[in-house]
């Protein structure tokens, strides 16, 4: 059982068994990468504090199980508002980017929005779904904890669910509220079905994150949708939340096509 999602090897970081994509042993779950990447966003320096409310992710190419390198840049300064930019590398090839806004963090007096998720905590998920997918090791099995209800897991149309992340990102480091809302962000497309897994494929190149609070424990809630165009496109979004109410949303471009015979 790995001890974190990724190891460290010097200035690299190598993917643990954890961090498996559901249907290969050679490429990543998107979670982790994203996880990485706003790590790696939430650590570049700034003179104020800075709330990270909206990250972009491009996922350029497969991420293998190979050690990987992060480098982030400051793309717009600001006092207020600032852009920030992440890459992953695989030696010398770029397979993901990330770009953040960030916004100063000052206190101000406005209503609070403390609508609770449309489901129960995820107490309440007393007989959860286990996600068939592909045996082994996997980032939904190893990394993160699933609380989707028996019954609705599979079934054709919305799905909502809770997330853990059970592992640190990196060895010694407790996730940040960031990293957790990351870790359940990239499930929307993989949770909702509009029609067959086994029969069409939906991969998602790219996710974008809202955020306009962090989460107060472990635990983020997802509530997706997927829409599937017969173009061969679609889009899949899923509303986050905590036990205390929203969190933001995630959205997901989606290349559609049959799976191979």
């Amino acid at each position: 059982m790995p001890d974190s999602i990724f190891a460290r090897e010097g200035d690299l970081f190598r993917p643990t068994e954890a961090a498996l994509s559901p249907w290969s042993q050679e490429a990543l779950h998107g979670g982790p990468p994203t996880m990485l990447l706003a790590r790696e966003i939430e650590r570049f320096p700034a003179e104020q504090a800075m709330f990270v409310a909206r990250l972009t992710i491009e996922l350029m190419r497969p991420v293998g199980m190979v050690p990987l390198a992060v480098k982030a840049r400051l793309l717009r300064p600001g006092r207020k508002i600032q852009l920030v930019e992440a890459s992953l590398w695989n030696g010398q090839v770029e397979v993901a980017r990330a770009t953040a806004v960030r916004i100063r963090e000052t206190a101000v007096s406005v209503p609070h929005d403390d609508e609770p998720p449309p489901h129960g905590p995820p107490e309440s998920v007393v007989d959860p779904a286990v996600p068939s997918y592909r045996g082994g090791p996997a980032y939904h099995r190893l990394g993160v904890e699933v609380r989707i209800p028996t019954g609705l897991l599979g079934r054709l149309g919305p799905c909502w669910g809770w997330f853990r992340l059970k592992l640190p990102v990196v060895p010694g480091e407790e996730p940040s509220g960031l990293q957790r809302i990351c870790a359940a962000a990239d499930f929307p497309n993989g949770i909702s079905n509009v029609v067959e897994p086994e029969r069409m494929m939906y991969i998602n190149p790219d996710l974008t994150v809202y955020v306009h609070r962090l989460p107060v424990d472990e635990w983020v809630y997802v509530d997706a949708r997927t829409w599937l165009e017969p173009h061969g496109t679609g889009f899949a979004e899923g509303a986050l939340y905590d036990r205390r109410g929203r969190l933001g949303r995630s959205l997901q471009s989606l290349l559609v096509e049959p799976r191979p015979d």
